[in-house]
């Protein structure tokens, strides 16, 4: 008896990507096997950061990493960092911040909600967001005259599909960062496949999600400057207690970075291109439906699937198609995304990640869509 019929759980198939309410992603079964070993077995927690941090920099090329519990508990440690150091007094007081530079300068279109709002991050540690220009625009300037300030802790950057307005240049924002002495992180959850783009930016520390492409156990990834690693990784005598990684967790993503290492990428990348192209020419066939490949809006290496709704065609619209495939069983959640037509108008357009999804899984959504729409 598999697990969701053991607790009578509801059956899903997820194209909405690394969606954290639907349980992020799948693991690689080697993985999995690192994991559960894990589990049984006792290990020195200092010894096994300190490999994991030769691990992440083999890796990744960054002086230094350490293991989190997720990457919203790093981003509240990595702004504790940049505000303590590693002085156990400092750790030991926050999030009583008195006497520390507190003040963390941010875009305003990277004040993201990931499920809850970024900010909240920062004030957990015990600091200030201070987010600078407006939501649609925020230049390298707009960011100078808010790091112009003695009580400026760090400068947080966001590289998400969730980041608002216009695209402002990561390296110049942290170049302007370093300007003032200031230490600079970006919050990469979803970006493990750009990590080496991110850490090019000069960031201090780049924070990535360990269980969304990499398919860790739950778990997030810091890495960059040594003796900023070092102060996360200090703050588990402090406020990080309450955020550290279990030994499954930190060996889990061990297993994830070897696994990483091991895969072919262009081979991946095709079949990824593969499964899209042919989900998008048989969707597009059906009646009222149109669709389309789109890039990943961060960059990373796949397409997704758009699918226009003609309502006079299909009978539906598209927030009514949503709501029908996630009604059935298995439920099917995809995103959605509003685009702006002609006059003024705005449509409503369904967006599926087709990654982490089985052929078998692809052909039964196209099987509900065709159940869906009429004539078929």
């Amino acid at each position: 008896m598999g697990l969701h019929d053991q607790y009578g759980l509801t059956r899903i198939i997820n194209a909405r990507g690394t969606f954290t309410p639907l349980g992020v992603s799948r693991s690689d079964g080697r993985v999995a096997a690192v994991a559960a070993e894990a589990l049984g077995e006792f290990f020195v927690m200092a010894e096994l950061q300190d490999v994991a941090s030769g691990v992440i920099a083999g890796v990744t090329g960054a002086e230094a990493g350490a293991v989190v519990h997720c990457t919203s508990s790093g981003l509240t440690l990595s702004v504790a960092a940049a505000m303590t150091g590693d002085s156990a007094e400092r750790v030991a007081a926050l999030p009583d911040s008195t006497g520390m530079p507190a003040r963390v300068v941010l875009p305003a279109g990277h004040a993201v909600d990931y499920g809850h709002p970024l900010l909240q991050d920062i004030r957990l540690a015990g600091a200030t967001p201070v987010p600078a220009g407006t939501a649609a625009e925020c230049t390298v300037t707009d960011l100078e005259a808010a790091l112009a300030h003695p009580d400026t802790a760090c400068l947080l950057l966001v590289s998400s599909r969730l980041v608002r307005g216009a695209d402002i240049p990561l390296a110049e924002a942290v170049a302007a960062a370093h300007r003032r002495g200031v230490p600079a992180v970006v919050d990469g959850a979803a970006q493990d496949l750009r990590v080496a783009e991110l850490l090019a930016t000069g960031a201090d520390l780049v924070l990535v999600s360990g269980q969304k492409y990499l398919g860790s156990p739950t778990a997030g990834l810091v890495m960059g400057r040594a003796g900023m690693v070092r102060a996360v990784r200090a703050q588990e005598k402090g406020i990080g207690r309450a955020m550290k990684a279990s030994k499954e967790a930190v060996l889990g993503a061990l297993a994830a970075l070897q696994v990483r290492q091991e895969l072919d990428l262009d081979v991946w990348r095709r079949a990824q291109e593969e499964k899209a192209v042919r989900f998008a020419e048989k969707a597009g066939a059906l009646p009222g439906l149109g669709a389309t490949l789109v890039p990943d809006p961060t960059g990373l290496p796949f397409s997704r699937v758009r699918l226009a709704v003609d309502p006079s065609r299909a009978g539906l619209d598209a927030a009514a198609l949503t709501l029908a495939l996630q009604a059935g069983s298995p439920q099917i959640w995809v995103m959605t995304e509003e685009r702006e037509g002609g006059q003024g108008e705005v449509h409503r357009e369904l967006v599926l990640e087709l990654v982490p999804l089985t052929g078998a899984e692809i052909d039964v959504i196209l099987e509900r869509l065709a159940a869906l729409l009429p004539g078929n």
